[in-house]
């Protein structure tokens, strides 16, 4: 793609070297099979230990086996992924920004040493189950329960309720629950195979049909007072973990968009239509140009807030900022380049279609627009909009 603003001047040498090295990768691993995948409905399981040897799983956390990688890096990472498809770049976000960042964040230190080295190899699965069948973007509302289970330090907890469109659950080997309790919102790490935990596919899904999101519900599961996330209190610990993948979206959004890009513009430059290529004709040429003004501005945009969470300084309207703008566009960006594509543009020899059906997922989870856009009028009027 023409670079230009000079986007790479900005860029470090080691950040240079991170997103080549996962670009490669994309290009060997993840655009041979997604066609494949995406049509069959199903996640390459394969590619997770593959994932961790990239180094990409729990990239931005230090330590305990984490590769301790930089915001920018985690996010140029984050723009090759989702480049070849949203469902294998979710599945680091899942793994990496959700589950593993609440396990690091809020977790116990025998918490952290159990679970996040394997988790970063790629060696063991984990979900983030917040989302509910009627809480979605409200999960102060959430119905999911854990009572205690006896008295004293020894007290564990009884877990019922549901979720819904938990990424990775059904695979799972460790599954983070949000639940309430009578002292507000608390974290539990809940094992796979642990008795009263049913995960189910959702199946017939019209996006991101590479990737696993399941229904998950809690009968009675009796958990030990060791599944307790210690540091975790109210809504905070879920929103700090939500903050992370957002983040990794803005970013991620902007490689969605500028695969479909290049998708057209190859395809524009061979397509001979009344004796002359489609890029040789100034509605195609205004097409890409507005597609490339997008992509350009929106990488701009994800990098500053990688600069700014770097230096420890990004604010959560920022990162709302990013994924509102950068999603949106994307979304109009990968429709426009279908057209170019003409009919053929529907098949899945082309990417467009499945970027703009995948980003309408990702346009919803992590926070809708409507969300997005209240987060940024409250910080703009101080009035909150929510209700």
């Amino acid at each position: 793609m023409s670079d230009v603003l000079a986007i790479d001047s900005l860029l470090s040498a080691d950040e240079l070297a991170v997103r080549e090295r996962v670009r490669d990768f994309t290009e060997q691993r993840i655009r041979p099979g997604i066609a494949g995948w995406y049509e069959d409905g199903v996640f390459p399981l394969e590619l997770a230990p593959e994932l961790g040897e990239l180094g990409v799983l729990g990239m931005h956390l230090k330590g305990y086996g984490c590769p301790g990688r930089s915001a920018v890096e985690y996010g140029l990472a984050a723009l090759e992924l989702e480049a070849g498809d949203s469902g294998i770049r979710t599945f680091v976000s899942v793994q990496g920004s959700l589950a593993m960042t609440a396990i690091h964040k809020w977790g116990s230190e025998e918490q952290k040493l159990q679970w996040l080295p394997r988790m970063a190899a790629g060696e063991l699965i984990g979900c983030f189950a917040l989302t509910e069948p009627t809480a979605g973007s409200d999960p102060g509302s959430m119905k999911t329960f854990a009572r205690r289970d006896g008295t004293g330090d020894d007290a564990g907890w009884i877990l019922d309720g549901a979720k819904r469109w938990i990424g990775l659950a059904s695979v799972a080997d460790v599954l983070v629950v949000w639940a309430m309790t009578d002292d507000g919102v608390h974290g539990f790490l809940v094992p796979a195979g642990t008795a009263g935990v049913t995960a189910t596919p959702i199946g017939q899904k019209l996006s991101m049909r590479a990737s696993i999101q399941c229904d998950v519900t809690f009968d009675g599961v009796r958990l030990g007072p060791e599944a307790l996330l210690p540091a975790a209190r109210g809504l905070r610990g879920p929103f700090s973990c939500l903050n992370e993948a957002r983040y990794g979206i803005a970013w991620g959004a902007m490689g969605a968009a500028r695969d479909s890009y290049q998708a057209a513009l190859k395809y524009a430059q061979e397509r001979l239509q009344f004796g002359r290529p489609l890029a040789g004709y100034q509605l195609t040429q205004e097409k890409l140009v507005n597609m490339l003004l997008e992509i350009q501005k929106g990488t701009l945009l994800a990098l500053q807030l990688g600069r700014l969470k770097d230096a420890g300084k990004l604010r959560p309207e920022q990162i709302s900022l990013g994924k509102l703008n950068n999603v949106r566009e994307a979304i109009t960006i990968a429709r426009e380049a279908r057209t170019i594509l003409g009919g053929n543009g529907i098949t899945l020899d082309y990417s467009p279609l499945r970027h703009a059906a995948n980003l309408e997922s990702v346009r919803t989870y992590e926070g809708t627009d409507e969300v997005h856009t209240l987060i940024l009028g409250q910080h703009i009027t101080g009035l909150a909009a929510f209700r």
